[in-house]
């Protein structure tokens, strides 16, 4: 794959800027990183906390190779299973809690936010914006369990490394997707999943506490868990459930 890699002090989202650079060819992709976002944003109405020059915040833009927007959750699964990938290298085991954030033990260490963009029944295009806490030492925002790489190793890491050893992973796991290894890739994400398994304590947007015996991650994306008085399964979609941490 030809990689094309775009470094800025400063931009508003890096998101923003490869949707400005639509569209892009087979066989192509485009790395966008910088020091700082002036907009950076998480899922939904969420803001991502990054001191300037401290952390990797990047986007890449790239065309999936025949993947249906029905499937489209593999795209979330491979680029998680990239950067769990990684980030092991740098600070030995972590999970992916579901949907796509990277966890160490009970701490947030990485958020992605994907955007894909649909051409009939299959995906155009897509671009993939992430943030891995990775100098910084300390967060002043409400987010309740971050945690950088400074923090777990006692010292800095070059961040362009961390970023060309994550593109590299995610490249690997797109030829993948590419030469149909589907159900291999599925099964690695699932095998990843932070509290696979058991029963966990979940929170409904109500604010509600209940348990549930974690079951399984749907190839949709659906976080499937089981009632226990009642063996009931249900299937949750993204916010519509919450781990307990």
């Amino acid at each position: 794959m030809n990689i094309t890699t775009e470094y800025f002090k400063e931009v508003d989202s890096t998101n923003n800027y490869l949707a400005s650079r639509r569209p892009v060819g087979e066989d192509e992709m485009i790395v966008a990183w910088t020091d700082y976002q002036k907009a950076g944003r998480g899922c939904g109405t969420n803001s991502w906390e990054s001191e300037r020059g401290k952390n990797l915040t990047f986007s890449v833009l790239f065309r999936p190779c025949g993947v249906p927007a029905k499937d489209q959750f593999i795209l979330s699964m491979v680029n998680a299973l990239a950067l769990k990938t990684a980030l092991s290298q740098y600070i030995g085991e972590v999970s992916i809690k579901w949907p796509n954030d990277i966890y160490w033990n009970d701490r947030k260490l990485c958020g992605t936010l994907i955007e894909p963009t649909l051409q009939g029944s299959h995906i155009k295009d897509c671009i993939i914006g992430t943030g891995i806490n990775v100098n910084q030492r300390e967060f002043l925002s409400d987010a309740p369990n971050p945690v950088s790489m400074a923090q777990i190793l006692g010292h800095d890491t070059d961040r362009e490394a961390v970023l060309n050893d994550t593109v590299h992973c995610l490249v690997g796991y797109l030829e993948q997707v590419a030469g149909g290894h589907w159900d291999q890739l599925r099964n690695e994400y699932r095998d990843s999943l932070y509290r696979r398994g058991g029963v966990h304590g979940f929170r409904h947007p109500d604010g509600r506490v209940e348990p549930f015996r974690y079951v399984d991650v749907s190839n949709d994306g659906h976080l499937l868990l089981q009632r226990l008085h009642n063996r009931e399964l249900l299937a949750f979609a993204f916010k519509e459930i919450g781990f307990v941490i």
